[in-house]
């Protein structure tokens, strides 16, 4: 019996195998939260911005975390579709390259557009509730946030240079594995 096995995709399964890379992921990731929190701050000409920024900044943070993992979500579920025809090319494009056929784009485009309304809408609703903004600011603020913070590395096309390891086969034969082609050159 054959199995494919292929390479996981970034965001979620990287930091699950390599619990270290938090360390460096979530400061990222607040450092353009802010950025992006205080440039729209700054262009809607808000003038207590720094008060707004601490009472704001922690929950854009994990809205924007959550909203990641719920997108990551939907692109794992792509894990239990079966492998043959249009299901197979999906999930093959998801894990390797979203460009690669048509279909796989158009569902990282869903799962991408899932976590985008998801830090819009969480934000638009609950984040700026206690901030003294008018509506018509909270909505402008949510939209900036969701389109500059949205996961655009869903598209990134893992195969192409995280590492190469070509799709190989694992034959299980009396309980052993054996790995027929693995290309280790280029990991």
């Amino acid at each position: 019996m054959k199995n494919k096995l292929f390479n996981v995709i970034f965001p979620l399964w990287f930091l699950l195998m390599f619990p270290s890379t938090w360390l460096l992921v979530l400061p990222a990731n607040f450092f353009v939260d802010s950025i992006v929190f205080l440039c729209a701050l700054k262009l809607l000409d808000i003038s207590h911005i720094k008060e707004i920024y601490k009472k704001c900044i922690l929950k854009i943070w994990l809205i924007g975390f959550l909203s990641d993992i719920v997108g990551s979500a939907v692109l794992f579920t792509t894990q239990f579709f079966p492998s043959n025809g249009i299901w197979e090319d999906i999930t093959e494009a998801v894990i390797a390259n979203p460009f690669s056929n048509v279909f796989g784009f158009i569902f990282v485009l869903i799962a991408f557009l899932v976590s985008a309304f998801l830090i819009y809408f969480i934000n638009n609703k609950f984040t700026f509730k206690k901030c003294d903004l008018e509506n018509k600011i909270k909505v402008k603020i949510a939209v900036i946030l969701a389109v500059f913070t949205a996961p655009y590395f869903f598209f990134y096309p893992s195969s192409s240079s995280f590492y190469n390891v070509k799709n190989y086969e694992l034959n299980t034969n009396d309980e052993h594995i054996i790995c027929e082609y693995i290309d280790l050159e280029n990991i």
